[in-house]
């Protein structure tokens, strides 16, 4: 009985979503990325679109496969791009309304007039804004994998993983959405206080990935310090030496004075070496500083759901560094060392994205996922306590 009336119930609400022309928008739009990157492909001379041809000497098959070439198109803008951003917008915008319509006066009450938990009913609803997402994520990934078998000549079975884990990150935004809406009835409040909501989650996801840069490129430069103290180490002590051999006087010893804020004898006849010494004290300042900064930043984040993480989960199964690395004609430490200024802030450090991608991989699922589901658990608790005890 109570199976019967809760697949009555969400085939109900699935019908009302079915019949709004904007389904058939969003999954006729899915279809056409799908064609947009079955389009696309590699050949010995560059890149294709149908049957155009745009030679690069750094995307030919020669350098890049073509189960890397679309993976890489997959997780450089079908990840970013659609799945992240046009694909949960155009959910939200199509989804919005189920609450609200379900709370609106003269709808709620010939529903709850039937032998049907409440707490039932907001939960079959809330998962039917879920079905939506499912379906036309579950097209566009179905869709991808056949153009990266057919077209690369890899049939790769991960790219599925985008239907869960999309389908986690919506159910983030929407089980905000599904309270706001049933606190205000309003469509247009839920769907503007979500997308407020969301740019929130994104300016501390901006200024997450500045703390991380800015400590990174300041532990950056604490080795090049560190490094640099050496080599004028080894320097002082040969100079040393020499002036051993030649009988001369070593300031700092047999009397002789230190000056110029010298604090030993290496300092006194290398002056460079007082220079990176004072160098390793700041950069050392600076990571301490950054690093609490940092700290303070994941704090907050550990209290929102973490909407890019969970989404880049599915680039981290999919491409892996050793395969990005591939695509770097040099060494990354020569090229950073090469064209670093100085002058330039930490996080400006050409070695700095390279550590900040590192950082952002070891951040465990559990944690993602976890404090993720706790937010959307405590959320839909909340809604469902109103939900029941609200007189309609």
């Amino acid at each position: 009985m109570i199976l019967t009336q809760t697949a009555a119930i969400f085939l109900d609400a699935y019908r009302e979503l079915n019949a709004k022309k904007l389904f058939w928008l969003t999954l006729g739009l899915n279809l056409l990325v799908v064609v947009l990157y079955a389009a696309l492909g590699i050949n010995e001379r560059g890149v294709t679109l149908l049957h155009w041809e745009f030679q690069n000497e750094f995307f030919t098959t020669d350098l890049v496969s073509k189960e890397l070439f679309y993976k890489l198109q997959f997780t450089s803008w079908g990840i970013p791009i659609w799945l992240s951003w046009a694909t949960a917008i155009l959910a939200l915008v199509s989804t919005a309304s189920i609450i609200p319509d379900l709370v609106s006066g003269g709808t709620i009450e010939p529903v709850l007039s039937k032998p049907i938990g409440r707490v039932r009913l907001f939960l079959t609803k809330y998962l039917t804004g879920l079905l939506f997402v499912g379906l036309q994520v579950t097209i566009f990934s179905i869709g991808c994998m056949l153009v990266m078998g057919i077209r690369g000549g890899a049939w790769e079975p991960k790219l599925l993983l985008a239907i869960p884990i999309v389908l986690a990150f919506f159910s983030y935004l929407f089980a905000f959405c599904a309270f706001v809406g049933l606190m205000t009835r309003s469509t247009i409040a839920a769907l503007l206080l979500t997308m407020l909501f969301w740019f929130a989650i994104w300016i501390v996801n901006v200024g997450d990935a500045m703390m991380i840069a800015q400590r990174e490129g300041s532990i950056l430069q604490v080795e090049d310090a560190n490094a640099d103290i050496e080599k004028q180490t080894t320097f002082a002590n040969k100079r040393i030496e020499q002036l051993r051999e030649q009988g001369k006087p070593i300031p700092g010893e047999d009397g002789e004075e230190l000056t110029n804020g010298y604090t030993d004898s290496l300092e006194a006849v290398n002056p460079a070496l007082k220079l990176s010494r004072s160098r390793l004290v700041s950069a050392e300042e600076g990571a301490e500083t950054w690093t609490k900064w940092a700290s303070h930043v994941i704090l907050v984040k550990t209290l929102l759901p973490k909407t890019q993480e969970t989404v880049a989960l599915l680039e981290r199964n999919l491409i892996t560094q050793e395969e990005i690395a591939m695509l770097m004609g040099m060494n990354e430490e020569q090229a950073a060392r090469m064209n670093r200024n100085e002058n330039e802030p930490a996080f400006a450090d050409p070695r700095a994205p390279a550590r900040v991608e590192e950082a952002m991989r070891k951040r465990s699922t559990t944690w993602i996922l976890g404090t993720s589901f706790a937010f959307e658990g405590f959320l839909l608790l909340i809604s469902c306590v109103v939900f029941v005890r609200r007189d309609f």
